[in-house]
């Protein structure tokens, strides 16, 4: 699969709240992407690597079952090819962790992309901790325990997010890089020329019954907003899942300012 996936609008819900979202994958599906060499996510999650910043554990953790049930999916789905000895961060497009259900933490991470988070201060924390900063998902921190359960509990399940941003890069650690500013005083048009569609495929991959963990993973895609809306019914869609944002998740996305000019920008397309 390549790199340009056109967004299924179906997933900006109306009107938007924040939740798990969660399906159940039937068996066989894959959870895993071809990373394309020499692509833009390909050099960007390189100098992550090279840099010694992708790979995080907690001290004494085994990752042996859970790199072996990566090992095991991408082989099922003619995706590893071990004559090359290619890094695990440069094999797929997703960024990669490991769900403990014996305490709900994350103990093993290999992220080259996060969008505006820290994975070093993620490690080790409590599934609930790890969404605190989320807004309006108070349904979602109340339900930790038994989401870890039902995703470590030996089937495969996938959850989709999405956002608007200024930035074309997909490292948006945010220590490595400042937040790409909106632009200031442009026209609706304009304001939607400088913008990208932001949107993850998080699935969680069973690593085995005796281990009770999930490789979580978690795929990064982008695409100009300009060629990701292609018609009245796309933006009718993301127009209204914007403007029923709260005020708490405009600022979590940091959509504040931007609210205003891209629903300017839709309704002129849903004309």
């Amino acid at each position: 699969m390549s790199l340009s996936v056109d967004f299924d609008f179906s997933l900006a819900a109306v009107p938007f709240r924040m939740q798990p979202g969660l399906r159940r994958l039937a068996p066989g599906t894959p959870q895993l992407t071809a990373l394309p060499e020499g692509s833009a996510l390909w050099h960007e999650k390189k100098l992550v690597m090279e840099a010694g910043q992708s790979r995080l554990a907690r001290a004494a953790f085994d990752d042996g079952p859970a790199l072996n049930a990566i090992a095991a999916h991408a082989r099922e789905h003619g995706l590893l090819r071990p004559e090359l000895d290619r890094p695990l961060e440069l094999c797929f497009e997703e960024d990669l962790a490991v769900l403990d259900a014996d305490d709900t933490s994350l103990p093993w991470l290999c992220v080259c992309v996060p969008s505006h988070w820290a994975p070093e201060e993620k490690l080790g924390l409590p599934f609930a901790a790890v969404h605190a900063p989320v807004a309006d998902a108070e349904l979602l921190r109340a339900a930790s325990q038994q989401l870890v359960q039902l995703v470590t509990g030996g089937g495969s399940w996938e959850r989709f997010v999405w956002t608007i941003t200024p930035s074309g890069r997909y490292d948006q650690h945010p220590r490595r890089h400042v937040r790409e500013p909106w632009p200031v005083g442009a026209s609706p048009g304009e304001f939607a020329a400088a913008s990208f569609l932001r949107w993850e495929r998080q699935s969680f991959i069973p690593v085995g019954r005796d281990t009770r963990q999930a490789v979580f993973t978690i795929r990064v895609m982008l695409q100009p907003l300009e060629l990701a809306v292609k018609d009245a019914q796309d933006a009718r869609r993301l127009h209204d899942s914007l403007a029923s944002m709260s005020d708490a998740v405009l600022a979590y996305k940091n959509l504040t300012a931007a609210r205003e000019p891209l629903t300017a920008w839709l309704a002129q397309r849903m004309a």
